[in-house]
């Protein structure tokens, strides 16, 4: 059962949970549930129409119209970076207290596309993990704020300034997934997109939707002894 965030009779958000899939992909060809259609048939078989993206291995907040006047709307708002979404990250390393990356990024059709985001610092933690000959590992929770939405912009711009996100494959680091595999059984990737705030593409009031972190990036979080309440 997916955890519904908001509903009326226009537009609908989910939680989405990480390693669902939001529709069938020529990437990801073994999956047999979908995002579109666990939703559909939860709500009674009314149709979903996707509003923008999250990538399998990416959590949270997830939205979608149910009629096309307000897919319309929506997209054109995406389009026009009307709506703002707000993602959190476990990263590799201690980044500076915040930055914006300006980075292009070549997408699957080999064009070049202008890619931008802005993260700030939120928790920096260090534990004892042994790491290439180090007795400790440094980690730190970031709040992003994509203003393009580039596909898996978030994994590479992060891998570009040499902070990787934890358990990113494969816009991350190998050896550190792989000690985290090892010592602690962790697959998923620490990425959550845990707010979007948007105007009502009928009413036009102001939205704020939220979604709780999974039970995975809790566990990272409670190793690394981060302070999640408010994402709990």
């Amino acid at each position: 059962m997916l955890e519904i965030l908001y509903q009326d009779d226009y537009i609908i958000a989910i939680n989405k949970p990480s390693g669902l899939l939001v529709h069938k992909s020529f990437y990801a060809r073994d999956a047999k549930v979908y995002a579109i259609q666990e939703l559909r048939n939860q709500i009674g078989g009314q149709h979903v129409y996707p509003v923008h993206r999250l990538d399998r291995k990416t959590s949270g907040v997830l939205l979608f119209a149910l009629d096309k006047e307000s897919l319309k709307i929506m997209n054109e708002r995406f389009a026009s970076r009307e709506v703002e979404k707000k993602y959190l990250a476990i990263l590799r390393g201690w980044t500076v207290d915040e930055l914006t990356i300006e980075y292009d990024l070549v997408n699957d059709d080999n064009v070049t596309q202008n890619a931008i985001t802005y993260f700030h610092r939120l928790q920096s933690v260090a534990i004892d993990l042994e790491f290439n000959n180090k007795p400790t590992s440094r980690y730190c929770l970031v709040e992003a704020i994509p203003e393009t939405g580039r596909m898996h912009q978030l994994r590479k711009h992060f891998k570009h300034i040499f902070h990787p996100i934890l358990g990113s494959r494969p816009h991350g680091c190998n050896k550190q997934n792989k000690l985290w595999l090892e010592n602690y059984g962790v697959t998923g990737m620490m990425l959550h997109a845990h707010q979007l705030v948007f105007n009502h593409p009928v009413t036009n009031e102001r939205l704020t939707v939220n979604a709780k972190v999974n039970e995975e990036f809790s566990k990272v979080g409670s190793i690394l002894n981060l302070d999640l309440k408010k994402y709990q």
